[in-house]
């Protein structure tokens, strides 16, 4: 599909977690046969109204070690709106991989029919980020030379020469989580660009995440957009305050916090973050900065499964607030027709996060739906 991504039409891209499959590494580290569903079964309610399990209906607990299930994911998404999957990545240099064998899979099983690309998670995974108290590192992300990288681009090609891979005007998408922290990001980007011309494409249409520095999102014809997902980040990670800094109400919203034992970094909490789900949305769909950005909105989001009393949780995550968020986003993005027309979803199904898209045992499809409905929308 070379021109799969059309500049006049908004898009549905969805993230799409490639776990939910033992793994030796997760045996290791976690215990044996461990898949996020183990966190997902272990939930418990932190307080009353929190809603505790949940629990996935249509699919069931599924293991992504069997073809049928990327089947029936894929029908489902593409019959109520979502365009296309965006499959993490981990790719922590040499050989070292995890979580492939979905997108390899997948890669090899032509029924599975929904688009998709690459986003690589480039970071190192510490224990902090998964509910348990050490911050040590589980696995290293490592950045290697020229040669490295080009093992690396070998291994994508068969993937950006699929017909189902997302390509604008002849380049491959290709998202990275953290550009900024690749040595040289500027290099890697070129090398990979005439790699994926000498290979015959036009070039590697780049998507950068997370980034402190817009600037170089701004000045590189490499980079055609950034997801935005930086507000939702400082919310789960380092939500200072709701009032300006050292201001009177700020100073009492910091001794109560400190009272009830909230802190801003996420080791050393003691209670998890309750937000109103339409409070927290509503600053994630705030103003369009720049012209590569690219609007990134979620259904829910409860990662208590994960992260216990360290977590982040907004309440009332309906339906009807889920329609309320993306159909708000939809008329934003329409307001900025020089922007990429693309709004990205967190996520497909991050269960362990409460983060999710596919059928639950609360709201059955309804959050589906919603995106089926709004995409129908778009086409009168």
């Amino acid at each position: 599909m070379t021109n799969y991504i059309k500049v006049s039409k908004i898009h549905f891209l969805a993230y799409y977690l490639p776990q939910y499959h033992p793994i030796p590494e997760n045996d290791k580290w976690w215990g044996k046969g461990f898949t996020e569903w183990t966190n997902v079964t272990k939930a418990k309610p932190l307080f009353r109204g929190h809603k505790q399990p949940k629990l996935p209906a249509d699919l069931g607990f599924y293991d992504l070690r069997l073809p049928e299930i990327q089947e029936e994911q894929s029908e489902l998404a593409l019959d109520n709106g979502v365009d296309g999957f965006i499959y993490y990545q981990y790719w922590f240099g040499g050989n070292k991989y995890l979580l492939e064998r979905p997108a390899e899979q997948m890669l090899e099983n032509k029924k599975v029919k929904i688009p998709f690309c690459f986003c690589w998670a480039n970071e190192t995974w510490k224990g902090i980020w998964h509910g348990v108290d050490s911050p040590d590192t589980i696995v290293k992300q490592e950045y290697g030379d020229e040669a490295d990288y080009r093992r690396y681009f070998d291994y994508l090609l068969p993937f950006f020469r699929d017909e189902r891979y997302i390509k604008v005007e002849n380049k491959p998408m290709f998202h990275i989580y953290r550009i900024e922290d690749i040595p040289n990001f500027k290099y890697f980007l070129e090398l990979f660009n005439f790699w994926a011309i000498q290979e015959g494409f036009n070039g590697v249409h780049f998507i950068a995440t997370i980034v402190n520095d817009l600037e170089i999102i701004k000045s590189n014809e490499l980079i055609f957009g950034q997801v935005g997902i930086d507000i939702f980040r400082r919310m789960r990670y380092n939500q200072d305050t709701w009032f300006k800094n050292g201001s009177f109400l700020n100073k009492i919203e910091m001794k109560y916090k400190s009272l009830i034992g909230h802190t801003n970094k996420i080791g050393e909490r003691k209670r998890p973050l309750i937000f109103d789900y339409k409070k927290g949305a509503r600053l994630l769909s705030q103003n369009i900065p720049h012209k590569k950005y690219i609007p990134c909105v979620f259904p829910n989001w409860d990662n208590s499964p994960r992260s216990g009393k360290k977590s982040l949780i907004f309440k009332n995550a309906t339906p009807n607030a889920w329609k309320e968020h993306l159909k708000h986003t939809i008329e934003v993005l329409k307001s900025k027709p020089e922007n990429p027309q693309i709004i990205i979803i967190k996520s497909w199904n991050e269960w362990a996060e409460g983060n999710y898209l596919e059928p639950d045992q609360e709201f059955g499809i309804s959050m589906l739906k919603v995106v089926k409905e709004l995409k129908l929308s778009l086409k009168g």
